[in-house]
């Protein structure tokens, strides 16, 4: 006997977990009804199927859409601006007959950097036009991305679209002519080349992958804290939430294709010259593996085109197949990782595969491809023992200090390592904070990990009622109630890392 199809809806939406998201309410021909967002999706949800006679009368469109719901989907996203942000696209994409709002094809803010001018501004825009500006976002927190921006213009000395510049020589410029570069802290008078790179510093941070100044400012936050400056401590601890915040959704831009430069083309085929080279590699990709705290390895991946960073492009992993330190068994992994998906997806592998380190590793990313039954591409080592260039067959190869071809690659090798230590550093800060709850008597190593990976950090346990802390399998009422009475006793000290 077939069962009965509420039943099964109920037994679903019992299962839905506590976090953040996206819901869509289906019809018995899997059509969408209504698309919904909400902070806990279990809780939302839950009130659906438990209207009270009041919610009937009050909202008749909610009634007269719970006689048509045969299906719930719910789609996990790590925050509520998140899920803001994919509530709307899919409210446009699917235009639900019970939605009312999100179908006036209303635009979060983006950044625009117009790199087409002498001096690139930072400016905030609703509108992508295909002009050869770079823009960033879409971001859901247009106050907290005020604040963002305003930051930023401390810490790089970059812009915004109020800056009136003066050229005081031929390529050099005053920025500000006011106050405001002793407030800044940065250096008024600079070339267009030096203002150049502060903006390429400060795109580097928009797509989420500069996480070396939240640490900063965390390590700044504590020393005023330590040093009873109060209000200084909390103006960066908003400042981090800010940031934090804003920068989630950070992940999509338009690309200009940058023009070679007469040096990088003499850099590739230099390059090319030395490690007899078919082709200057167009794109080369390198891997570095690094440990942390000695308990565990990590392992980046950087991405160069046309002899310059694509910073997209970039990739970090974390070692899954084993525990421990094995630099080897962590390069076969990430680079089989790397090529099989590529493989699958259709996608042409890079002109030049670098590995930071000596024969080993480069047998080992070697491995990656003989055991997968694919054909790698030139792949070679830079052992840092003389800076020198290691080949799969054993040859090695040192080329002049000098050699623009080395230079590149060193570059290169130092861009992963760069890149591999900025996540160590964020998952070490990670580990730290989570320790705090070593300090809980009530819980041993079996529910912590539980509560851990329910909540997925300590900044949103910190954020859990008593009733959250029960849906995690082994919490009472008693247990939840004393944790949430240790959790508020932290303050913003837990955050430290």
């Amino acid at each position: 006997m077939a069962s009965d199809p509420k039943s099964k809806l109920k037994e679903k939406v019992r299962r839905i977990t506590h976090k953040p998201g996206v819901y869509l309410m289906k019809d018995r021909f899997g059509g969408v009804l209504y698309v919904g967002k909400a902070k806990d999706l279990k809780k939302r949800v839950t009130t659906y199927f438990q209207p009270s006679r009041k919610l009937q009368i009050a909202q008749p469109k909610v009634a007269a859409m719970l006689d048509l719901i045969h299906d719930v989907e719910t789609i996990e996203v790590r925050s509520e601006a998140e899920a803001l942000l994919l509530e709307g696209k899919l409210i446009k994409e699917y235009r639900p007959r019970y939605n009312t709002d999100f179908t006036d094809n209303k635009q979060f803010l983006l950044v625009r950097v117009d790199m087409q001018n002498t001096l690139p501004r930072f400016r905030l825009t609703r509108n992508r036009t295909e002009d050869k500006s770079r823009y960033f976002g879409p971001f859901a927190h247009s106050g907290l991305l005020r604040r963002t921006l305003a930051e930023m213009r401390r810490q790089f000395g970059i812009l915004l679209g109020d800056a009136k510049p003066d050229e005081i020589a031929p390529g050099r410029w005053r920025l500000y002519g006011d106050a405001r570069a002793e407030i800044y802290g940065q250096t008024e008078e600079v070339t267009t080349e030096e203002y150049r790179q502060r903006v390429e510093e400060a795109c580097v941070f928009l797509e989420g992958k500069s996480r070396e100044w939240l640490a900063d400012l965390k390590t700044s936050m504590e020393q005023a804290a330590a040093d009873k400056r109060y209000e200084r401590a909390a103006e960066l601890r908003d400042i981090i939430r800010a940031l934090e915040q804003t920068i989630k959704p950070a992940r999509r831009y338009t690309r200009v294709p940058k023009v070679m430069t007469e040096a990088d083309t003499h850099a590739l085929q230099s390059l090319a010259e030395s490690l007899e080279l078919p082709d200057p590699p167009q794109a080369m990709e390198c891997f570095d593996i690094s440990h942390i705290s000695g308990s565990f390895s990590v392992a980046s991946m950087v991405r160069f085109v046309d002899g310059r960073p694509e910073r997209a492009g970039y990739r970090r992993f974390k070692i899954r197949s084993f525990e421990g330190n094995d630099d080897f068994r962590a390069m076969e992994e990430v680079v089989g990782r790397r090529y099989r998906r590529l493989a699958e997806e259709g996608r042409d592998f890079p002109g030049l595969i670098v590995i930071d380190g000596g024969l080993g590793q480069v047998h080992a990313a070697q491995k990656a491809f003989l055991v997968l039954d694919l054909t790698p591409p030139p792949l070679i080592g830079l052992a840092k023992r003389e800076e020198t260039v290691v080949f799969p067959d054993g040859r090695e190869l040192v080329l002049p200090r000098h050699d623009p071809g080395l230079r590149l690659l060193q570059r290169l090798r130092d861009e992963a390592h760069r890149f591999a230590n900025s996540f160590n550093a964020e998952l070490r800060s990670k580990k730290i904070r989570e320790s705090v709850l070593d300090d809980f008597s009530g819980l041993g190593p079996v529910r912590r990990k539980a509560i851990l990976e329910h909540f997925g950090s300590l900044e949103r346990l910190k954020q859990a009622g008593e009733g959250e802390l029960t849906a995690v399998e082994g919490i009472g009422s008693k247990l939840a109630r004393e944790l949430r009475a240790f959790l508020d006793k932290l303050g913003p000290d837990a955050d430290r890392g």
